[in-house]
């Protein structure tokens, strides 16, 4: 990993989080991530305050913070205070001996964390349409995204840490007062489009289902749940007790004991903004910091490549090579009778990662290669996209199947496309060892039913043993007859 170079700390109602971060500018990987429940907002309801102890925690915390920062010699820090410290009557006190540790903290207003937790959103979704729903400890941050922008934003009081004096009053009442603030919020209404769910809670809650659900993956980003299955297991966990939730993998002791009220509520949401579904977001408002931050170039880039190339380039997978492998292999991908779009961008993904996976000792190659399609946190995927990566990756590794999982993510014909991609890279490294001059003097074609191999005369020498099984390897994954010839390109210029 690069060395860190940027850092948020993010003082919330229920905890106090220092990330700092490193690599692509566009999906940067966390170096650090360290938090401390001090639970600044616990009291607010009832008196208004911060509580001094949880102040003193939170202190103690940014002290820590602020001290490896320094000797990180990171620079480029930006410290944001949320809901408690903004409703607190002791808010302005606490600002003031943030500073005094040499922070500079930013308060922000209820509009402004509604729509840097959209950024952050946005991020991660960069064609996002809908609502985004960011539960915190003292708030629920609402505001609509579309077209790369948000719309508006507002905060409800409605966080987790004020969510079981409202159920005090009986499911009724509660019910009826949640559905009162939101339709009277501004930019309420209906949703057009999703619901991204942001927040530590709606991850556990997504934890839930995916375990309820034998979901083949185990990271809640990017998860989709419709909005019927939402409300049906809403309905379960909001009787659910915190020890039963925490016994479940996935969901913390801390999460477990808000996650029923949380539960409540998203019925509650759910009949009132009428989604399409739900989709979950790791990326919120730390991220959404970063990404603000960016100019317009940063942004257009695709977060999947750029992601994936930060990782894979110091394990040998450099985008020069990895380019020129994606156009060496075009023609077995070209042959899908109906091209996915997108496809072209997940055929360099698997590339990259399947270069990668080479560097790595054959026993344990096809797991570790596996674990980065399927469970690494990558932008901009869903989960058929991840099954097809994990398909090319089966091939590339020689392991050519068609895994039960997987057919529950996409469709058979999806997944052999995929795993043809990976016999095809397998091929073009065992050709030359990935070398420049092995791919600039060879040619993979389909000719009919043929796949033809062809081969420079003067590096005949290179089209031998393991080259001539993987040729016909791959040829028989595509239903096609497999042909070695050695000869000089049609098109090349004679001497």
């Amino acid at each position: 990993m690069e060395r860190p170079d940027r850092a948020v700390i993010d003082i919330g109602s229920n905890t106090v989080r220092l990330v700092v971060y490193a690599g692509s500018v566009r999906a940067p990987e966390v170096f650090l991530n360290e938090k401390v429940s001090a639970r600044l907002g616990q009291d607010l309801s009832t008196t208004g305050m911060m509580p001094e102890a949880g102040m003193q925690a939170a202190l103690t915390m940014l002290a820590r913070a602020a001290t490896i920062l320094a000797d990180l010699e990171i620079r480029d820090v930006q410290t944001v205070a949320t809901a408690a410290v903004r409703e607190a009557r002791n808010g302005p006190e606490f600002m003031a001996r943030v500073t005094e540790l040499g922070l500079s903290p930013r308060l922000l207003t209820g509009e402004e964390e509604a729509q840097t937790s959209a950024m952050g959103v946005i991020g991660a979704f960069p064609r996002a349409v809908g609502t985004v729903a960011d539960l915190g400890g003292g708030s629920l941050e609402l505001v609509h995204i579309g077209e790369g922008r948000s719309h508006g934003g507002t905060s409800l009081p409605l966080g987790t840490l004020r969510l079981p004096a409202l159920r005090d009053g009986g499911m009724e009442a509660f019910r009826s007062r949640v559905a009162r603030i939101v339709s009277d919020a501004e930019g309420g209404g209906e949703a057009t489009g999703r619901l991204y769910m942001v927040g530590g809670t709606w991850r556990a809650f997504a934890a839930y289902a995916m375990r309820a659900a034998d979901h083949p993956l185990t990271d809640p980003h990017g998860y989709r749940l419709a909005t019927d299955d939402a409300d049906r297991y809403a309905r379960i966990v909001e009787k659910c007790t915190s020890a039963e939730l925490a016994k479940m993998k996935g969901i913390s002791k801390t999460r477990a004991a808000v996650l029923p009220d949380a539960a409540a509520m998203l019925r509650v949401l759910l009949a009132e903004l009428k989604p399409d579904s739900l989709i979950f977001s790791a990326w919120g408002l730390r991220e959404g910091l970063l990404y603000g931050d960016l100019d317009a170039a940063a942004c257009q880039q695709d977060p999947l490549l750029s992601a994936i190339g930060q990782f894979t380039e110091p394990r040998g997978a450099s985008p020069s090579l990895a380019a020129t492998i994606t156009g060496w292999t075009a023609d077995v991908a070209s042959g899908a009778e109906v091209p996915e779009a997108g496809s072209e961008r997940l055929r360099l993904a698997a590339t990259m990662l399947a270069i990668a996976a080479a560097r790595l000792e054959p026993n344990m190659r096809l797991r570790h290669a596996l674990d980065w399609a399927l469970e690494k946190r990558w932008l901009a995927i869903d989960p058929a996209g991840r099954a097809r990566l994990a398909a090319a990756l089966h091939g590339a590794c020689g392991k050519p199947v068609i895994d039960a999982d997987l057919l529950r993510l996409t469709t058979e014909d999806r997944l052999r496309e995929a795993v043809g991609w990976g016999l095809a890279i397998r091929l073009c490294r065992r050709l030359g060892a990935g070398s420049h001059v092995s791919l600039m003097t060879s040619t993979l074609r389909r000719e009919g039913g043929r796949l033809v191999l062809r081969v420079d005369p003067a590096r005949a020498a290179l089209a031998a043993g393991p080259v001539l099984g993987d040729l016909r390897n791959l040829a028989q994954w595509m239903g096609l007859e497999h042909e070695l010839r050695i000869a000089e390109r049609e098109d090349a210029i004679p001497a």
